[in-house]
């Protein structure tokens, strides 16, 4: 069950990461066996939070220092040991320096830690393209086994890490750094594999996650100014992929969208891609980083540079619409 978040819940702007070291330590009062395991950037990443709650959860956290693959390695032992294993870092860090790792050591052999860097995409903002990590949901999805949850708000972020630590085997969260609006109400449940139909539409279908999700939200309402009736997806589960709500919906409106804060390539585009094509072509558009690195600025600003805002959206809706 879905509900989406009213207008006053929607001002209260927060970001993804924000819920990690909370629902950590949500997880650890509900008698979940979660250790968290650090790579020096435990304040940025809120697993602070989770150590310092209580002296239970302070012997639960590890701090490897600026050591991403040795963080992995030790959260791959104390997964053998039993436990719950999540790992924390920038997302460039915690997945594109630590790959090998994750890929030989973690996925290869099914185990079950639960990969949660923040500050992934250019969400970063200022930091600029040394750290807007754009190519993990690709890294991520090319190996066997992984699931991936990609979250608009936070209190999909709550749920995905609450989802992540109660799925056994290797699952990322990406989370990010800037504060975006509530989509979803508190009281929603979200689900592994499953899309979330936020609005219902007829002459073209957007599909979207993480932070793209606010600006497709706000692209349908202009949409609709102009006479187009958009539905919006919002693809929460990237791996496994909702193909059926996709298929289905695309059947319905025949032109696709698809959004996201993410290489064009090998992301939620691509997965999209290629569900439809296997089950029912459609013309397409995607709003997305188009092979280039970000750059230093602010998140709003980005967005608008790289043409992953809401005007970008309506300019790629009525091209779509167009064919």
């Amino acid at each position: 069950m879905i509900k989406l978040a009213t207008p006053e819940q929607a001002a209260e702007k927060e970001a993804t990461r924000a819920a990690y070291g909370a629902t950590l330590t949500k997880l650890c009062a509900e008698g979940e066996d979660v250790v968290a395991v650090e790579a020096d950037l435990g304040e940025s990443t809120t697993t602070l939070k989770f150590a310092r709650a209580n002296s239970e959860n302070e012997k639960r956290f590890f701090e490897c220092g600026i050591a991403e693959q040795n963080m992995i390695d030790v959260a791959a032992g104390l997964s053998l040991a039993g436990h719950i294993a999540f790992t924390g870092s920038f997302a460039v860090f915690g997945i594109g320096r630590a790959y090998d790792q994750i890929r030989n050591t973690v996925a290869y052999s099914g185990l079950n830690v639960k990969l949660c860097p923040t500050h992934a995409g250019i969400s970063v903002g200022p930091d600029g393209g040394s750290h807007q990590m754009l190519e993990d949901v690709a890294l991520m999805r090319a190996l066997p086994g992984m699931r991936i949850l990609v979250p608009a708000d936070y209190t999909a972020a709550c749920k995905a890490i609450e989802i992540a630590a109660k799925t056994p085997g290797p699952v990322y969260v990406r989370l990010g750094r800037a504060k975006v609006p509530a989509v979803y109400a508190p009281e929603s449940e979200l689900e592994i594999g499953q899309a979330n139909i936020l609005r219902q539409g007829s002459d073209v279908t957007i599909v979207a996650d993480g932070v793209e999700i606010n600006e497709v939200l706000k692209a349908a309402k202009e949409l609709e100014t102009k006479g187009i009736s958009a539905e919006v997806i919002d693809a929460f589960s990237v791996k496994p992929l909702d193909e059926q709500t996709i298929i289905s919906s695309a059947e319905k409106t025949g032109h696709v969208v698809v959004c996201e804060e993410h290489m064009v390539y090998g992301g939620l585009c691509s997965a999209v891609s290629e569900a439809l094509v296997r089950n029912h072509p459609v013309p397409c558009e995607f709003v997305a980083m188009q092979d280039h690195f970000g750059k230093s600025g602010s998140f709003e600003e980005l967005l608008m540079h790289f043409g992953l805002d809401s005007h970008a959206i309506v300019e790629a809706v009525e091209k779509v619409n167009s064919k």
